[in-house]
Formats: structure tokens, C-alpha cells, sequence
């Protein structure tokens, strides 16, 4: 049997969906306008695409008009370039475009989606997550949607919002003390790990790193739990995990990151910004050489980004897959019924 193609009679039942999506996209665009933000367009070719070990990008060559030719990446995210809008004296901002990235198709996933992306300039990152809980309510409302759903599960995005830290959500869900593999300087005990995850019925293999398990033990048995009734706040990640993000001020084991989670999906990750240039290039390293390790690639260090790193003032973002939020206010069961015009890997 031929499958169906999103231009033939697909459209016309996905088309509530989607015209739901733009009513959702007016609504975003209305709250920051109301709340004095700018909106920018930030160019999706890059010299770098991000320097995150499991985050993967697609290269071009690109002819100059000598002849040569230049690497470059369709960018993963438009952090990069929106905090050097921040450097240039932006102080409240949003980006709402499409990202690129290797390696994702699935229901939740597809290798060209749409981020919705802002910062603050000077406030903390309570205010980005309340900006999130708004936006997932307004999602809500324009769908009509009493309750976000995906598959079996359902959430209120109306009720109160759990908080609750990662080392938490490691001790109830998979019964490991996260943070007793944690050190204060960012190191991390990966043996220790890997005898909790095996306790815990997962399995570890001999080249598996300490955040391979992390994410395992994650992915496996805490996220499918989180934001089964109500929105989840997920916060406080290792250090190790945050490669972004500015070290918790209380307890230098783990930083200021968090993510929000709807009916066991992430729909979004952020930070209170890391501003240490040299700091900021050491984490960068680190992540490709492991990404060399794994994968046997790494990308270049955007030197512009560290420059720009070191006059942006104290910030907090957040990146938000809109097409999962879109996915949820509407019930639809991948995200590909939600985007207009789907690209098939």
C-alpha cells in the first residue's frame, strides 16, 4: 500500500490542526509584544551549530566567490546568535523560526522544527519559567483545550505546576542518589553511576560515559513520569549535564538549568545564562572531544560567540519546541500532523 502523502487528502484532515498552530503563533507573538519584547530574525547558517556532545547538525559547503570553499552548519538552535544580540545591547528578546538537526525523526522528533527561543537581560530564571507555564496555557485556551494530551496521558496546564529537582526525581523514580555521584567541582563518578543503574534494571555498557547513563536512567524511568497530571518543572541539573548554564550559587554539584515537561514530553530547556568566556570555551572542549569519542566528529568553536560571551550582561533563556507544544494543545498524536509542510527522512 502506497502511503499517504501530507498534499493529497491528509491535508484536509490535518488542516484544523494546523490552522490551530497559527491561532497558537498569533497568541505567542501577541504575549511578547505586551510584555516588550523584539522580535528577531537571526540567520540560520552558522560557522558553528552548538558544541553539545548528542546534538547533531547539517554541514554545507559553501562556495565563496573566489572559488574556495567554506564549511558551515544550518544551525541547531539560534542561541548563538541571539546572545550576541544580547551583547549588542538587546535586552528582551524572542526568535520564533525553524532549527536543523541530525539524527531526529520519530513522533516527537523531526529533523526541521520550529524553536521558539527568548531571553531577559538582568532577571532571574523564575521569570522565563513563568513566561513558559503562560505560554503553555495560551497554547491551551486557543485550542480550546481543557487538558494537553499525547497518547494515554493527559495533563491540566491550568492546575499548579510541580517542581521538582532532578536529584529528586532520580531518588523517587529509579531510587539513585544522583548527586552522591556529583562532585562540587563538576567532576563526576561514573562507576558509581553505572552500579545504581544496574540496580535499577538498566543496562550499562562498558563504553557508556557517565552522561550516557544519566540519560538512560532519564530517559528510561523518569521522563515518561513527569507532567502526568499537571506541568512538571524539572530543575537543578548536574553541572555536568548544563553545559550553558551558570553554576547553582548554593551548590556548585549543579547549575541553573531546567526543563519543562507535559504528559511525559520535554517541551522546553533553559538556563540562567553562563557569561565566563573562558569558562564557557572549557565546557565547549570538553563536549567535542566526547563527541569525537562517540561519534567521531566534532564542530568549531564559534571564536565571535566566546568574544561576545564576555560583554553580554547576566541573562536567563529558554528554548521551546513549538511544534510538541502545538502537538499537545491539540491532541495529535506525532508532531508531523502539526507541521504545514513535513519532511519525510
Amino acid at each position: 500500500m502506497t502511503q499517504r502523502k501530507w498534499w493529497d487528502a491528509s491535508h484536509r484532515d490535518r488542516r484544523p490542526l494546523l490552522m490551530t498552530r497559527n491561532a497558537i503563533a498569533a497568541g505567542v507573538r501577541d504575549h511578547f509584544a505586551h510584555r516588550d519584547f523584539v522580535e528577531v530574525d537571526t540567520a540560520a547558517m552558522q560557522i558553528s551549530p552548538g558544541n553539545e556532545t548528542h546534538i547533531h547538525a547539517m554541514a554545507l559547503s559553501v562556495r565563496r566567490p573566489d572559488g574556495a570553499i567554506a564549511r558551515r552548519y544550518l544551525h541547531t538552535s539560534p542561541e548563538f546568535a541571539m546572545k550576541k544580540l544580547l551583547a549588542a545591547g538587546e535586552t528582551r528578546i524572542f526568535s520564533f523560526g525553524h532549527v536543523f538537526r541530525d539524527r531526529e525523526q520519530g513522533p516527537l522528533h523531526a529533523c526541521e522544527f520550529t524553536m521558539l527561543e527568548w531571553y531577559r537581560i538582568g532577571e532571574t530564571y523564575q521569570e522565563i519559567i513563568d513566561d513558559c507555564l503562560a505560554i503553555v496555557q495560551l497554547a491551551a485556551r486557543a485550542a480550546g483545550a481543557s487538558l494537553l494530551r499525547y497518547r494515554q496521558n493527559a495533563a491540566d496546564p491550568f492546575a499548579k505546576p510541580q517542581a521538582l529537582s532532578v536529584a529528586d526525581a532520580f531518588l523517587r523514580y529509579a531510587a539513585i542518589d544522583l548527586l552522591a555521584t556529583c562532585a562540587v567541582d563538576g567532576s563526576t563518578d561514573r562507576d558509581a553511576l553505572a552500579a545504581a543503574a544496574r540496580t535499577a534494571g538498566l543496562t550499562v555498557r562498558d563504553g557508556d560515559s557517565w552522561s550516557d547513563i544519566f540519560s538512560r536512567i532519564l530517559v528510561s524511568l523518569i521522563e515518561p513520569k513527569l507532567g502526568r497530571e499537571g506541568v512538571c518543572i524539572l530543575h537543578g541539573y548536574p553541572r555536568a549535564e548544563a553545559a550553558l548554564s551558570a553554576v547553582n550559587r548554593q551548590d556548585p554539584r549543579v547549575a541553573d538549568r531546567f526543563e519543562i515537561y507535559a504528559c511525559g514530553v520535554e517541551l522546553a530547556n533553559g538556563f540562567r545564562e553562563l557569561t565566563d568566556p573562558a569558562e564557557q570555551r572549557r565546557r565547549f572542549e570538553e563536549q567535542m572531544d566526547e563527541k569525537e569519542r562517540v561519534y567521531g566528529e566534532r564542530y568549531p568553536i564559534d571564536e565571535d560567540f566566546l568574544e561576545a560571551l564576555a560583554l553580554m550582561p547576566p541573562a536567563s533563556g529558554v528554548a521551546l519546541g513549538f511544534d510538541r507544544l502545538v502537538m499537545l494543545a491539540t491532541a495529535a498524536p506525532t508532531i508531523h500532523e502539526v507541521i504545514w509542510t513535513p519532511i519525510a527522512v
